[in-house]
Parts: C-alpha cells; sequence; structure tokens
C-alpha cells in the first residue's frame, strides 16, 4: 500500500511522498492503484477529480481522505475579481470562456425530463454566482437587476399551501449573464457589498468527485468539504451526474464529508446516459414513464446487477443548499446504505420546480437502506419511486419539511420503522405493499391507487424484473405506530378526490384479512382481471395509538383511541435536537412485543416476504435512538422503546 500526499504547496511533478507532496487531487487519481491512500492536506482546491481507477474489492479500495485534523476544500468554482460598478449596486465582470473549457455553466440551461416549465419560461441556467458563500438568483432580464424584490413567501406546487423562504434577503441577490464567442459577461446586484473587497465566485465545473468512465469500483472518499457545482438536472431517464458519485459503479463509501451547493444533485448513485438521456423531452414521441420503463431492462443488458452496480455507502455527511437532491440515484443506488447524515435545505431556494425533487430521492431503490438520517427544511424529505423493495427506511428524523415520506408507484415489500415524521404532510403512499412500525406520524397521510401506470417489480433480492402491475392501493401493514391530528385545512388546500386525513381512516372499506379480500374477489361476476379491478386491497393494522382528530382503520384489531390531547414537539437546541411530547395516562395501556417479518403477511404482487438483505426474515427490535429491543419484552407504540404517559424530552440528534 502506497500513501499519496496532495498539498497546496506541493508540485504535479513531484513523486507524493510526505516530503514531496503532489499539487492536485487529480494528480493523485491518475497515480492511485488499489489499495492506495490518498491524502491532501489542508487548504482550498478548486479541481474536478476523476478518478482514473478503483479498488479491487472492498479490502484493497483506493482511499482518498482529509489529513486528520485538516480543513480541505474542493471547489468547483473560481474566485472572481476586477468587477465594475455598472450603476447602483448593479456590478459588471467578464471572463473569458477558456475559464470553462468545454463546459459553460453559463451556457447550459436547467432542461430535461420531468422539469416542469412555467406558464412564462424563466431559462435557468447551471450558472451560479455567490457572495461570501451565498448563491445568488438568476433574472430573466438585465432590466429585472436593479429592483430585485425580496420574497418572504412562495407556493409550494404540490401541496397548494404557502412557505415560507428561508434566506428572504437572498432573493434580491440577482445575476444576469450574456455569453459571446471569446468572454461570459456576469453582471450581479449585490445590495451594497463591494466585489471586489467581499469573496465572489463563480461556479465553472460539473462535478468536483466523479469518474469520466463507468465501472471505477471500491472508492472512499472522506472527510472533505465539497461544493460548487453546475450539476444539471437529474432525472431517472437522464445521465445523473451529480456533485460527487461512482458514475455506475460498485461499493464505493462516501463519508463524512460536508458537501454543499450543487445546482441540481449532491451524491449521485444514478444511471448512465446509455440506458437513455432525456429522450422524452428532446424528442417528444413517448412518456417519459415509457422511457424510465425501457431503461430498467436496457440497464439489465448492460450488467446492472449486485455483482457489478450498487452496494454504496453514503454516511455521516452534511449536505445542504441543494437545488433537486441531496442524495439522487435510479437503478445505480441498488443495496445501498444511506445513514447516520444531515441533509437540509434542499429544493427550498425554488429556482426552478420538476417532479425529481426531495432531499433523497431514488428510483428502483432495491435492498436500499435509509437509516437515522436528520433531514429537514426540504420541500419533501424523502421520495422513493417506482420499484421500492426490499427497501427498509428505519430511524430517520423527518420535521420541518413541506412533506416528510413520498413511495410512488411501488409493490413492496418495504419496510418503514421506528421514525419520526412530524411535517405538515408526513406520508404519501401511492403504492402498495409496505410495513409501517413503530412510527410516529405528525401530519397526514394521503393514500391514492394508480391505475394507469405500471411499474416493475422483481425477484428478492435480485435487479431480476418478475412481471409489472399498476397500483391498486392497499396491501399495506401498519403496527405500533402513533397517530397525531392537525388542521387537515391548512395541510391540504387544493387537492380533491383522494383519501387525505389523520390516521389509518383512509383504508375504511379494505379488508382487513386475505382471507376476506379472496372472499371479495370470488364474489365478482365472471372474468380474469375485471374481477380484481374493484376489490380493495387488505390493510393489516393493528395495535396503533391515535390522538383526539386522527380516527383508526374500521377493521384495526386492539386499536388505543386517546381521548386526552397529546403535545409533540421538535426542538433544535444549538447542535442537539430534541423531541418534546406529553402522553395521557392511557397511553401506557398499549403495548406490543417485537415485530418480526413472520408477522407482517407476504405482499400479494411480488408474492415476498419482509427479508433483510440476505434473506432472513426482518427483525424491527432497534428504536430511533438505537436502543436494541429485547424479543421476550413489550414496549410502547411509537419509535421510542422508553417512550410512557406524561412528560418526555428525548434527545434525538
Amino acid at each position: 500500500m502506497t500513501t499519496l500526499h496532495v498539498a497546496t504547496d506541493g508540485s504535479d511533478a513531484a513523486d507524493g511522498s510526505e516530503a514531496t507532496p503532489l499539487r492536485t487531487i487529480d494528480r493523485a487519481a491518475q497515480l492511485a492503484r488499489p489499495g492506495d491512500v490518498v491524502t491532501v492536506h489542508g487548504g482550498e482546491y478548486r479541481e474536478w477529480v476523476r478518478p482514473r481507477r478503483g479498488g479491487q474489492s472492498d479490502q484493497r479500495r483506493i482511499t482518498y481522505q482529509a489529513a486528520a485534523g485538516e480543513h480541505v476544500v474542493i471547489k468547483g468554482s473560481e474566485r472572481v475579481t476586477g468587477w465594475e460598478l455598472e450603476s447602483g449596486m448593479v456590478w459588471r465582470v467578464s471572463v473569458p470562456n477558456t475559464l470553462f473549457g468545454q463546459w459553460n455553466p453559463f451556457v447550459e440551461e436547467v432542461s430535461g425530463d420531468w422539469l416542469v416549465e412555467p406558464e412564462a419560461p424563466t431559462h435557468k441556467h447551471l450558472g451560479e454566482v455567490y457572495l461570501n458563500g451565498l448563491s445568488f438568483y438568476e433574472v430573466k432580464r438585465f432590466s429585472e437587476l436593479a429592483d430585485a424584490p425580496l420574497r418572504t413567501e412562495v407556493i409550494d406546487r404540490w401541496t397548494g399551501v404557502p412557505d415560507r423562504v428561508r434566506n428572504p434577503e437572498q432573493t434580491s441577490l440577482v445575476w444576469y449573464a450574456e455569453i459571446k464567442d471569446e468572454a461570459t459577461t456576469i453582471w450581479a446586484n449585490f445590495q451594497g457589498a463591494d466585489p471586489n473587497a467581499e469573496l465572489v465566485e463563480i461556479n465553472v465545473r460539473r462535478s468536483i468527485f466523479w469518474p469520466t468512465d463507468h465501472h471505477v469500483d471500491y472508492i472512499t472518499v472522506r472527510g472533505f468539504e465539497l461544493a460548487h457545482a453546475a450539476t444539471p438536472w437529474a432525472p431517472p431517464t437522464a445521465d445523473q451526474p451529480g456533485l460527487i458519485g461512482p458514475n455506475w459503479a460498485r461499493g464505493w463509501i462516501i463519508e463524512d464529508n460536508v458537501i454543499h451547493d450543487a445546482k441540481c444533485s449532491a451524491v449521485s448513485l444514478g444511471k448512465e446516459a446509455s440506458t437513455g438521456n432525456n429522450y422524452a423531452s428532446q424528442r417528444g414521441d413517448k412518456p417519459g414513464y415509457q422511457y424510465q420503463l425501457e431503461s430498467v431492462f436496457s440497464a439489465y443488458q448492460i450488467g446492472w446487477d449486485k455483482e457489478h452496480i450498487g452496494s454504496h455507502v453514503v454516511r455521516r455527511n452534511t449536505i445542504f443548499d441543494c437545488g433537486q437532491n441531496a442524495v439522487v440515484g435510479h437503478l445505480g443506488c441498488v443495496f445501498s446504505t444511506i445513514e447516520d447524515n444531515h441533509i437540509y435545505n434542499i429544493g427550498i431556494k425554488r429556482e426552478f420546480y420538476g417532479h425529481e425533487i426531495a432531499g433523497i430521492k431514488l428510483h428502483a431503490a432495491i435492498d436500499v437502506v435509509i437509516r437515522h438520517n436528520r433531514i429537514h427544511d426540504c420541500s419533501l424529505a424523502t421520495w422513493l419511486d417506482w420499484q421500492t423493495q426490499g427497501t427498509r427506511v428505519s430511524r430517520n428524523l423527518f420535521y420541518q419539511n413541506n412533506r416528510d415520506l413520498f413511495v410512488e408507484v411501488s409493490h413492496g415489500p418495504y419496510l418503514v420503522d421506528h421514525n419520526v415524521l412530524a411535517s405538515p404532510v408526513a406520508l404519501e403512499s401511492f403504492s402498495q405493499g409496505g410495513a409501517f412500525v413503530h412510527n410516529l406520524f405528525g401530519g397526514t397521510i394521503r393514500l391514492q391507487a394508480v391505475m394507469d401506470r405500471a411499474t416493475p417489480y422483481h425477484r428478492p433480492h435480485s435487479t431480476q424484473v418478475a412481471g409489472y402491475a399498476v397500483i391498486y392501493g392497499g396491501d399495506d401493514r401498519y403496527i405500533g405506530n402513533i397517530f397525531l391530528a392537525g388542521d387537515l385545512a391548512a395541510a391540504y388546500r387544493n387537492l380533491r378526490n383522494v383519501r387525505v386525513g389523520y390516521g389509518t381512516a383512509g383504508y375504511d372499506g379494505h379488508p382487513s384479512t386475505f382471507e376476506e379480500y379472496l372472499q371479495r374477489v370470488a364474489a365478482e361476476p365472471g372474468g380474469d382481471l375485471q374481477r380484481f379491478i374493484d376489490v380493495r386491497q387488505p390493510a393489516y393494522v393493528r395495535n396503533n395509538a391515535y390522538a383526539p382528530g386522527a380516527p383508526a382503520f374500521e377493521g384495526e384489531h386492539a386499536a388505543l383511541v386517546l381521548d386526552e390531547e397529546v403535545a409533540f414537539e421538535v426542538v433544535e437546541d444549538g447542535d442537539a435536537v430534541y423531541v418534546e411530547v406529553s402522553l395521557p395516562a392511557a397511553f401506557n395501556d398499549l403495548r406490543l412485543g417485537v415485530v418480526t417479518g413472520a408477522e407482517l403477511p407476504p405482499v400479494r404482487f411480488v408474492d415476498a416476504e419482509f427479508e433483510a438483505r440476505d434473506g432472513r426474515p426482518v427483525v424491527v427490535d432497534a428504536d430511533l435512538l438505537g436502543a436494541r429491543k429485547e424479543l421476550s419484552l413489550e414496549y410502547p407504540a411509537g419509535p421510542f422503546a422508553s417512550l410512557n404517559a406524561g412528560r418526555s424530552r428525548l434527545r434525538v440528534w
């Protein structure tokens, strides 16, 4: 094993020893071989690291790490000086196009499949201007530079609910650019700041740590600050480059980093271009849905399987201030673990809008574990879309988001356990085959069948497609959860003809057992498919606790309906986060044993059990704080094993 050193006073002509370090991380990336470690010393590096080769196994990986105790920043931006005052608070600078190479983000637009253009197109570009680290807004016309208004509130396009702007002063920091053959001219309103005295940067690189080739496997990236990447819109039907990511490979570990200010996506575990690259928006001949379906089969033909793709680990990172996602990935995310990350301010700048924006947005999250993450102040915290199978969402803290968890057009089995979902919209299920165990639902639950989009399901623990089906809704399991209530009108103002509410009463009308379901099917008139279309799938619901205003499913077994108010709040106190809760004495009347896969009926369409990755029945025995539950004991409803009636204040982060 060789250790290559990189330092800001080094030289790329050096040998990379500690005494004579290299100057750029990318030079080390061209030299590193399996088993090597690249140690980067403190300072600022403005470059795109393109690893040439990867490791050969988990034991012989290539590791890139910040030197112990040293702060290493890798940026996709360049500092720009020489600003000239145009008028008022608007300044101008021209930079040569050679600064950008072949990728000029002030030319490239935010575009692609699933992007929703407003009625008056804005033509947002991937370029960005930063003043002392704070990003600006682009305006469409030069004339808009002088008096950009402060915005204190925007309308969430999904719920129709007003939402506050987190940094109102940021909305008056605006830029406009014009590109000629030789130079790019940028005008910016600095609101009284002197750009030649302050730190002003513009992004110039698409990515920061991203290999050019596929199958650069077994790489670890640890301990860096990574910022300012002009990443493009990353829908599931396109190439999905991120600020950092493996680019269609296996076995990466991205840990202990601070990652921020990706124009679109920060960490990408996504697909590559040969399986489709924005064909729906470019060609206009077929829906994006159809191209996405085709991409699944195309990926399988080029080696989309456990032996070659996925099994990544993204852990203990802090990720914030990104326009689309903190973590994104279609197909390439399979068998991965995303844990212990702090994710916030994703999709809340609202410069552009589309159907792919969330803190974590995954398609085909087969056997993915999303565990113990803190996700807040996002337009949507976590969105699992298509092929959510073998997926486990466990011990996460969701709060202050517009919406917490959205599972779309998936057939399961998937497990959501021991989470706090404290935002106004806690869960949206356009799916079937889920199990919800020991969660606290602080907001509304929306249930919706999807009968016009058939999506694939797979053989258990495999990428091999076993079939596909539409979403009838139901076939869900709820055990040991706490349901709170609130102001439904405030949570949803513009939705019609969907089941939205608190508690589990949205399942009223569903059978409560599989036997009852089969009886209903048998009672239908003759035919094959026709017998099933109008029969609701079972809802397996038992031993949940309901605050006043949160009604229980009519077929629930052993529901605890509380008649006294429940108080609940997530409180930030410095770097710590607490849950404060007050429960009536009757809460102690509900206790239940540890839930295992043996108690969760198999899902209908996939005909699969609730299992861990290794194929053994899942055991739901760790609460949000990590406390292990003993199989021989009984525990309260909700995500905390120690929760009791009365007032509690629990540190959760």
